[in-house]
């Protein structure tokens, strides 16, 4: 007997997307085919609903310890199951910052029996914990060392090239890198010290910001032959120069970079203030060009929330950041109905590519054998975005009103049904993703 049937939903298998049948047995997919509904102990019909392969987020930052007046671990992964989402990778820029094996066990032992979907944790990097980054990154629960070279603060901004490469050097899996030059965010700080339009935003951190870290980065890493997934790349020049560096390189963009342009700061404000900014249509049209050429590898929501107290704050000091994971999955079905890309193309943005980037053990396709691991979505679903739907604790979205077609009528983690119609089921079962190269 199996657990349960998915019967005749159009499912996105390795062999295309095809009306099937999935069994579920014991949290593993058992078998793909015309299955007779008597051999399960519950069938779930979805019929006319497309079932793809768990969606996996892998860059949300879910504030705890420390600032889980913002988010906490069950907030968070609520809106993730909510969203569509089945496992999150959450990172490292917490109070205090995990950048040490305790920090991490830390994290590990406050998710237990509280995150609604399957969860790994970022490590950070640091000039005191480089040396250590080769044992801390095969530790329980890691997805892997991050980097900020811009953007942070204290022991994990890594601004120079020794420090760098130093980190860089000490390891062997994958490294997450935020990219921006903090010495050239540092010059033109004055563009925007003691207050300026937030539209400001984009024009301080600007392309050449960007562009410079990730042409630095590039060169370092390929001379420590190591492995580098930049994060949320937002520039056509970034864009242009990814392509030469696809053996030691992969890349992520976000649905915010890919949906919303400079517009948007006169619409949403300081809501529309992220790090890297939003910037022009020229530079959106160019990422939409590096999608279907094939240069990025996946898409993470870089889900970073702030109260709207937080973000009433004159800019500048209003801080960067906006809700994404709950989203994620609506804004991206949009972009297929929308025909920017295909629903093909979608699942291997945000199932098989993070699988493969950090070597995911078991995840992220639809086959025997694999976590039962499900986004279920109705193509045809018409529904508005908003505020009141955002299970975050800081209560809002960017995308507050918009009108999506595409939308998670499911989320199945391991074979277990977590969300149903925009409703949460049973108690939080998720666990510790796993990694290849740390079994």
């Amino acid at each position: 007997m199996y657990d349960m049937i998915l019967k005749g939903g159009m499912c996105a298998t390795v062999g295309g997307i095809i009306q099937t049948d999935i069994a579920i047995k014991a949290g593993k997919i058992a078998e793909i085919g015309d299955i007779d509904p008597a051999k399960a102990e519950s069938v779930m019909d979805v019929t006319g609903l497309h079932v793809l392969p768990g969606v996996i987020d892998s860059q949300v930052h879910f504030r705890e310890p420390g600032l889980e007046h913002k988010e906490d671990l069950s907030t968070g992964t609520a809106g993730a199951a909510l969203g569509g989402v089945t496992a999150v990778f959450e990172m490292p820029n917490t109070k205090p910052s995990t950048i040490t094996a305790k920090d991490m066990a830390d994290k590990c032992r406050r998710a237990k029996d509280r995150v609604w979907t399957d969860i790994a944790f970022f490590i950070g990097a640091a000039a005191e914990n480089a040396d250590k980054l080769h044992e801390l990154e095969r530790e329980q629960g890691v997805s892997g060392v991050k980097i900020f070279m811009g953007s942070s603060t204290g022991s994990l901004l890594v601004k120079d090239d020794a420090t760098l490469a130093s980190v860089l050097a000490n390891g062997t899996r994958r490294v997450a890198v935020h990219c921006e030059d903090e010495d050239r965010l540092n010059e033109r700080f004055s563009m925007v010290e003691g207050g300026a339009p937030v539209k400001m935003h984009a024009k301080w951190r600007d392309a050449q910001t960007a562009f410079l870290a990730t042409q630095r980065l590039l060169k370092i890493a390929k001379g420590v032959k190591r492995r580098v997934h930049i994060l949320h790349v937002t520039t056509a020049e970034e864009m242009e120069l990814l392509p030469s560096y696809k053996d030691i390189a992969t890349v992520e963009c976000t649905p915010q970079h890919l949906t919303l342009n400079d517009e948007a700061y006169d619409r949403l404000g300081t809501k529309a203030q992220m790090n890297p900014p939003i910037r022009s249509q020229r530079h959106v049209d160019a990422l939409w060009q590096a999608v279907n050429q094939g240069v990025v590898d996946c898409i993470g929501s870089d889900h970073a929330p702030h109260t709207l107290e937080e973000k009433s704050r004159p800019y500048p000091n209003s801080p960067s950041g906006m809700t994404g994971v709950q989203t994620l999955v609506p804004v991206m079905l949009n972009h297929v109905n929308n025909s920017k890309l295909s629903l093909e193309r979608f699942v291997d943005l945000t199932s098989t590519g993070p699988c493969r980037i950090y070597n995911v053990a078991g995840k992220g396709r639809i086959a025997k054998g694999y976590d039962a691991d499900f986004t279920i979505v109705d193509m045809k679903a018409q529904r508005i975005i908003t505020d009141n739907w955002i299970a975050s604790r800081c209560g809002w979205t960017p995308y507050d009103g918009m009108k999506v077609q595409g939308w998670p009528i499911s989320t199945i983690v391991r074979g277990h049904v977590v969300m149903h119609e925009d409703q949460l089921i049973g108690d939080p079962i998720g666990d510790a993703v796993r990694f290849a190269e740390c079994l």
